[in-house]
């Protein structure tokens, strides 16, 4: 039986595990890094099309009359300019007679890939919010 002195000083010189060791304190880190990179890019990617979809549908309301003249009218319009996002037509407010002409706004709920996880881990949720108006 070897004794415990010689175990230790053999075991702390042995180096067959050193890259799983330092994997294992690198790889969530980097993961975090990446998935947060490609979170970030989804979120910007989400508020433009919102800021696509508020400035489209006020240029409907003044341009297109025909087609976007009514409230329900123009909150289809922006909500088909955003399907691929997932916005609902409810999240659109329209308001007419203003004095720089149509105002339309958008107030979105920002849901993160990961779901309840950072929602639950920073205690909030992220709103996306667009508003234009034209005349």
């Amino acid at each position: 039986m070897t004794p415990p002195r010689k175990l230790l000083a053999r075991l702390a010189g042995c180096r067959r595990g050193a890259a799983a060791v330092e994997a294992a304190f690198i790889l969530p880190l980097l993961l975090l890094l990446i998935l947060g990179i490609f979170e970030f890019g989804r979120m910007a990617w989400t508020k433009s099309a919102l800021d696509f979809a508020v400035q489209e549908a006020a240029r409907c309301a003044v341009v297109r009359p025909g087609q976007c003249g009514t409230t329900a009218q123009i909150q289809a319009y922006a909500a088909a300019k955003v399907a691929a996002v997932g916005v609902p037509a409810s999240a659109f407010t329209v308001a007419t007679g203003q004095a720089c002409g149509v105002r339309v706004a958008a107030v979105h709920p920002y849901r993160a890939m990961s779901g309840r996880f950072l929602t639950d881990l920073f205690g909030r949720t992220t709103t996306l919010r667009a508003q234009v108006c034209r005349a």
